[in-house]
């Protein structure tokens, strides 16, 4: 599967705090099947969506 980053967030945010999750319900709320994974290498979460053909 292909996937498109919407934006990335650093896995050290304050304990309780949980940005990506909170970025990727808005982007789900306006209709986009956001999701967020984890890049293990950058050490971050990826707030992401299916890549289109055409991008």
């Amino acid at each position: 599967m292909r996937a498109k980053v919407l934006e990335r967030f650093s896995a050290g945010a304050p304990r309780g705090s949980w940005p990506a999750e909170e970025y990727a319900a808005e982007r789900r709320a306006k209709g986009e099947p956001a999701t967020v994974v984890m890049d293990l290498e950058s050490d971050a979460f990826l707030v992401v969506v299916p890549a289109r053909d055409d991008d």
